[in-house]
């Protein structure tokens, strides 16, 4: 889904058009605040935001999404008046993934959406930890197996990222305590144990990966075979 922000009916209109018309699901907002509105219960695939808006402006609106953590992965495309440089420098300075300068040519918009969304899909996959139909995302810090999302705890997040970032690694519960707690070991590692425990569980069959090593701690094992 391609948000288009826009307070001009008219442009907004052909852009959502012409998006539609190329094989996109598109929306349109006509101002800042039910835009931003929307985006605390839906995340677009990708939002074609103009600066100039009433309401919160679009600058205003780049700044709150790249400092919220669920919404910072979302690639933006600002929309910037001609001859207003500053606009589009800060645009980009703030992490825009690209920009428009009006008036523009809508296939001109439509090539630069598809422009955009494959360089963020060949970013987010070159950080996909795999193995086999498990994949952790750490940008979208997700857990999807065999195309099912599995929900599990900040701490059994770390302790599966850790174990897939170093297949084949042994670690100790002290070094376990270190990495995902950040704490010393201080003679109690039963938490790692008990954490290790609803890991497996929520992996299903991909929980027999991680081994105990005996009178060292848990390794994942790089070989799955169902």
């Amino acid at each position: 889904m391609i948000w288009c922000v826009e307070d001009d009916s008219s442009i907004r209109d052909i852009e959502v058009y012409a998006l539609i018309s190329t094989g996109f699901e598109a929306k349109g907002f006509e101002d800042g605040d039910s835009f931003w509105n929307a985006l605390q219960s839906e995340k677009p695939e990708l939002v074609v935001l103009d600066v100039m808006l009433p309401g919160k402006d679009g600058i205003t609106l780049l700044k709150l999404m790249k400092a919220n953590e669920a919404l910072a992965d979302i690639p933006v495309i600002m929309a910037t008046a001609k001859g207003m440089e500053y606009d589009k420098i800060q645009s980009l300075d703030l992490g825009a993934d690209d920009y428009l300068v009006k008036p523009f040519g809508i296939m001109e918009m439509v090539s630069r959406v598809k422009a955009v969304l494959r360089r963020c899909k060949r970013s987010a996959s070159s950080n996909l930890l795999k193995l086999d139909g498990l994949v952790l995302n750490p940008d979208a810090h997700t857990v999807i197996i065999d195309g099912e999302r599995v929900c599990l705890t900040y701490k059994e997040y770390a302790l599966l990222h850790l174990f897939l970032s170093h297949p084949g690694v042994a670690f100790t519960r002290e070094q376990l305590l270190m990495s995902v707690w950040n704490t010393e070991y201080a003679g109690e590692t039963r938490t790692v144990d008990m954490h290790i425990r609803t890991l497996r569980q929520k992996l299903g069959d991909y929980g027999n990966l991680i081994e105990t090593v005996r009178n060292v701690g848990y390794r994942l094992e790089n070989n799955y075979d169902k």
